[in-house]
């Protein structure tokens, strides 16, 4: 397992990633700019289905590394597979 260390700055890292595409996010969807610049990327309407997903893997990941630094353990992904 990762040390505390770690998982926070894999956090910091996380929730910095998330602080940038957020306001992109809205100023895109309050139609308020044609474009949006996040570091070197200039976004447009036609990137908001690529910064939904952006947005949804850096909540994953938040959740996921708050959840260890809390003491959790990772979640297993399972299926259930319906039977007659």
């Amino acid at each position: 397992m990762q040390s505390k260390t770690v998982i926070k700055q894999r956090l910091d890292y996380w929730q910095s990633v998330y602080d940038k595409l957020m306001p992109a996010y809205i100023a895109l969807i309050d139609g308020g700019v044609k474009s949006y610049m996040v570091d070197d990327r200039q976004l447009t309407r036609f990137d908001l289905p690529d910064l939904e997903k952006r947005i949804e893997r850096a909540e994953e990941k938040i959740d996921e590394l708050q959840g260890l630094l809390d003491g959790g353990r990772r979640r297993r992904a399972f299926g259930v597979v319906p039977m007659d």
